[in-house]
């Protein structure tokens, strides 16, 4: 079946609503931004309440929070009684403050409410796109700004770090504020700025700074380092730099971050150094951390999926970007991206958010060749790039597809948001041609959008499988034990989280001595575990009462589990 001529006439006059609602947007800043924020919202929250706690990472910045707040030491960072010093303390404190506003407010189980922990990433995240539009002003037009803004907002990699309670999206928001305002300082070098601009300008950049580096150390400043670095070499000169007001900014940053780092310092010693630096920072560098080595090249190919959908615009784009590159605005975006990118290639450990500080740039180079519209129009790279616009689509089906299979269930909401995403992917496909690249990039944010209702607020929440966690604290809380509950084969951080601090992880001999402690004691004993555990337990005459099993999936470590619950109370299976 395919798409005829007036097909396309009366899809493109159907969704003729979406660029009329961009002309109204752009009549003002503050219908702009309402515009951006709702967007922002609607793509953000499907799911957000919902989907539990996330193994592994954002458990553990979770549990490290929850820690601070239990124990009031807001210097230490801990997951149970290991040190956890591989980032700084800026993203616990943001999340500290919620979960201690949240108990103020009378707010239930707030310790253990993951969304509250998720806030300061929404608010990140919003605040990227926010922040993209007025970084894209000192470019190009409203229109163009607005458009980047849409692409950020509609890009699958930010929809994934705005639900996660990690660094990632607010280290996205301090570097495009550190690089607007480095950008119109930049810009104005003809035209030096006024009065107020020029304090105002070094204060959002130098605070940005060291707002990034108390989230995430060093990366917000090799980001803004290597495009000062870039920029400095191909003008043969740095003059610009003054109005940067160096000398005080510096101070200010180191105002603002010495305290955390002198604190942690004096209470950890060399340890911070040794594990921030050499097992963090340089071992990332030199080989693949924990199993996430990738050969070079790894960005650029994951690119077109965690920037869709305006990866293909991206692509179009590249020819007019590369005539214009002496031009200083596109000389400061692409110092901006290229230096940083070849980075991020080299090291060998790679994670697909590594370069998230680079998408904005993208989005405004995009936006800006799009609104001028100098996209290419050159055969082979337009029906290239638009066939981009189809994988992330049946990258969809088969998470559908995935989700039948492991669950033999799924939520019946799920399939009219999924058909949606598809209509309008394969809308924004075709029609590409037809009407315009813009009214193509909104039909796949619309997409977007709905590939988020379907993936994230329907599928995940209901997929209860990949997340046993919830069922053994669950088990746990309803067992009326006062004492931890011991995990033996299964030590996931989101069991920490929702289990408690004092859970123990054990192996399936431990476990078998935890309930011969005596008293009302849990063991979860995962199948692998399970042989050790009872061998264990008729060693030491163990008397123990079997409870329910259940079968889960382990996505973070890539296989099925089968777990057993024991108790050592054999009158109360």
């Amino acid at each position: 079946m395919t798409i005829s001529k007036s097909d396309t006439r009366r899809a493109s006059q159907a969704w003729k609503g979406l660029p009329a609602l961009v002309d109204f947007a752009v009549a003002s800043h503050a219908r702009a931004s309402a515009l951006l924020l709702a967007l922002a919202l609607i793509a953000f929250l499907p799911g957000f309440f919902q989907i539990p706690p996330v193994d592994r990472d954002e458990a553990r910045f979770a549990q490290a929070t929850k820690q601070m707040v239990e124990t009031g030491d807001y210097i230490d960072i801990r997951f149970q009684d290991e040190v956890r010093y591989k980032k700084p303390a800026g993203i616990y404190w943001l999340q500290a403050a919620v979960v201690n506003g949240a108990e103020a407010a009378g707010i239930a189980n707030a310790h253990t409410t993951i969304w509250l922990y998720r806030i300061p990433s929404l608010l990140g995240a919003i605040g990227a796109v926010l922040l993209t539009y007025w970084t894209t002003l000192a470019f190009a037009s409203r229109r163009a700004a607005v458009l980047a803004g849409v692409m950020l907002a509609s890009s699958i990699l930010l929809g994934v770090e705005a639900r996660l309670a990690k660094t990632d999206a607010m280290l996205l928001c301090a570097t495009v504020a550190a690089m607007g305002a480095l950008a119109r300082i930049y810009l104005s070098r003809g035209d030096p700025p006024s009065v107020l601009q020029g304090l105002t300008l070094p204060a959002i950049f130098w605070t940005a700074l060291a707002g990034g580096i108390l989230l995430k150390g060093p990366v917000i400043v090799m980001v803004a380092g290597l495009t000062v670095g870039t920029l400095t070499f191909a003008d043969r000169s740095a003059r610009w730099l003054w109005q940067l007001r160096p000398l005080p900014g510096l101070l200010w940053v180191l105002l603002l971050c010495l305290p955390w780092f002198a604190a942690i310092m004096h209470r950890a010693g060399d340890t911070f150094l040794i594990d921030s630096i050499g097992k963090d920072l340089l071992e990332k560098v030199a080989s693949g951390q924990e199993t996430h080595g990738a050969p070079p090249g790894t960005y650029l190919l994951l690119f077109w999926l965690t920037f869709w959908p305006a990866a293909p615009l991206a692509a179009l784009a590249a020819p007019a970007v590369w005539a214009a590159r002496h031009e200083w605005g596109t000389r400061f975006l692409l110092a901006w991206i290229v230096p940083s990118w070849i980075v991020f290639e080299i090291v060998a450990t790679k994670l697909p958010h590594y370069v998230l500080p680079l998408y904005p740039a993208i989005a405004i180079l995009a936006a800006g060749a799009m609104n001028a519209g100098v996209l290419s129009q050159r055969r082979w790279l337009v029906y290239g790039a638009s066939w981009w616009f189809i994988i992330p689509l049946v990258a969809g089906v088969g998470v559908i597809i995935g989700a039948v299979y492991l669950t033999h269930d799924l939520h019946l909401l799920a399939w009219p948001f999924a058909a949606a995403a598809l209509i309008m992917g394969l809308l924004a496909w075709r029609l590409y041609e037809a009407d315009g690249a813009e009214k193509s990039l909104l039909r796949a944010a619309a997409a977007s959008i709905f590939m988020a209702l379907t993936v994230y607020g329907a599928l995940l929440p209901a997929m209860t499988e990949l997340f046993p966690s919830v069922t053994l604290a669950r088990i746990e809380r309803q067992s009326g034990c006062a004492g931890p509950a011991v995990s033996a084969g299964y030590q996931e951080p989101s069991l920490i989280f929702l289990g408690g601090t004092r859970t123990i992880l054990t192996d399936g001999r431990g476990a078998a001595d935890f309930l011969a402690l005596g008293g009302c004691r849990l063991a979860f004993v995962e199948s692998r575990q399970e042989r050790s555990f009872v061998t264990r337990a008729d060693a030491i005459g163990l008397r123990y009462a079997a409870g329910p099993r259940f079968e889960a999936i382990d996505f973070s470590g890539g296989h099925f589990l089968s777990i057993a619950v024991y108790r050592s109370q054999a009158e109360r299976p």
